[in-house]
């Protein structure tokens, strides 16, 4: 996503997200909670890096939009990561 794209979704300027992205400028809450629900994620995880139980309500969230076939084909992927992360483990 393009830091103009963010901007509009978030509806906040491409200057501050310019400055977010760089580290020039703190982020107000309201702000940080535009840009969050902007990327589809919680504020706890573009803090902390943290999948929390808000996140995967989201995803779910996300999922209900997909037909039955397609959620099938992304449990197949989410399947296939696993394995091939175990596998590196």
């Amino acid at each position: 996503m393009t830091q103009e794209a963010l901007a509009e979704k978030g509806e906040v300027t491409t200057q501050f997200v310019s400055y977010a992205e760089s580290g020039k400028r703190a982020m107000r809450p309201e702000n940080l909670m535009k840009i969050a629900s902007a990327l589809g994620v919680s504020t706890d995880y573009i803090l902390t890096g943290d999948i929390i139980d808000k996140d995967k309500l989201l995803l779910s969230e996300k999922l209900d939009k997909l037909t039955a076939r397609e959620v099938r084909i992304v449990e197949g992927i989410i399947d296939e990561c696993i394995a091939l992360y175990h596998r590196n483990e």
